[in-house]
């Protein structure tokens, strides 16, 4: 059997062993692993960055930001009409896409979604 001139080998990456890169969705569900989170919460985390990144056409989140985020779920909202506690799990998987993947801060145009902490005197304990 020989190779045709027409089919590329696949490259190496970065990785030892000349394994490709894991893609950003597997990343995702790694980094939720390692950490401990539940199964239930890697699968729809997994699913909803997956869902983000489709619904923009299969942009990488990189080159995304806050106004991407925001039409995404007010798509969930409006089109989709879920449920307030369904969008905020979609809220929550791509802020954790976000800040925990891609060290990326997009709560700057977020305000009323990303709420600031309690002040010390109003805890309660």
């Amino acid at each position: 059997m020989t190779s045709s001139p027409d089919r590329a080998a696949p490259t190496a990456s970065a990785v030892p062993g000349g394994a490709p890169a894991p893609k950003l969705l597997d990343r995702l569900r790694d980094h939720l692993r390692t950490r401990h989170y539940s199964i239930r919460t890697e699968t729809a985390y997994v699913d909803w960055a997956r869902r983000f990144i489709l619904f923009h056409g299969k942009r990488h989140p990189q080159e995304m930001g806050v106004a991407e985020a925001e039409a995404f779920l007010t798509h969930l909202a409006v089109q989709r009409q879920v449920s307030a506690s369904t969008q905020n799990q979609a809220k929550a998987a791509i802020l954790y896409l976000y800040k925990q993947m891609l060290s990326v801060w997009i709560c700057s145009g977020w305000t009323m979604w990303c709420r600031p902490k309690r002040p010390a005197a109003c805890r309660w304990f």
